[in-house]
């Protein structure tokens, strides 16, 4: 799992990061089914955690189960540098969002490098939210990742109902749509979506988390 390491907005003084949510649900997913769960993130160590995921509304059951966790917790207070790791060590990378993603792991050639090495392995990229963000740097480099490809992520519907639009330097559902992917959506905002094409997952929003970790494991179990 890649998750980001920055956490300044734009505009604001509020700060963002992982939303934790993304990150428990798809982890749990993963450890239940007997995978070993490897994180990294850019910087290396504790990636900071959006605050707004840690409000009572947005708490999930995997939420609570991290919080009584050691183990895991401990595994996301020290994540691996993102230079550490290679797509030939792992069967498959998951991206977790909140808004960070969109500011280092949408610009981090690091990033970009090991998708381009997952795919080429014939090994699945799954991310969820605004973690699809880390694929615009791998399309820059490869742009069959996304053109023509049916994705999600999080909406520009849903940006302006979070009231995050002017604290991102531009909308994900737009970017996708720029790189050439076919952008696939839920009839209603902040409904589960998940999208395959290929080796490529794709989750629109938080309630997405946990179905888009269990369409990759299909897909890894069905390899």
């Amino acid at each position: 799992m890649v998750v980001t390491s920055h956490k300044e907005l734009l505009n604001t003084d509020s700060t963002t990061g992982l939303w934790i949510g993304e990150f428990t649900d798809p982890y749990y997913e993963f450890r239940d089914k007997n995978y070993t769960v490897v994180i990294a993130s850019p910087q290396g160590g504790q990636p900071p955690i959006d605050p707004m995921s840690k409000l009572t509304e947005h708490v999930t059951g995997s939420n609570r189960r991290f919080m009584d966790d050691d183990f895991a917790k401990h595994a996301l207070k020290h994540t691996l540098k993102l230079d550490e790791v290679s797509a030939a060590d792992f069967d498959a990378v998951f991206y977790p969002g909140g808004h960070g993603p969109m500011f280092d792991l949408a610009s981090s050639t690091t990033s970009a490098k090991l998708i381009v090495e997952f795919l080429s392995q014939h090994k699945p990229v799954a991310a969820v939210c605004h973690g699809p963000a880390a694929l615009l740097k791998a399309a820059e480099m490869e742009p069959s990742i996304l053109k023509g490809k049916k994705v999600t992520g999080f909406s520009n519907a849903e940006e302006k109902l979070v009231f995050r639009s002017d604290t991102m330097p531009y909308t994900l559902e737009d970017k996708l749509k720029e790189m050439g992917a076919e952008y696939h959506m839920a009839l209603l905002p902040f409904s589960s979506h998940v999208e395959t094409d290929g080796l490529l997952i794709t989750g629109q929003n938080p309630l997405s988390a946990g179905p888009t970790a269990e369409a990759l494991i299909a897909m890894l179990e069905t390899k």
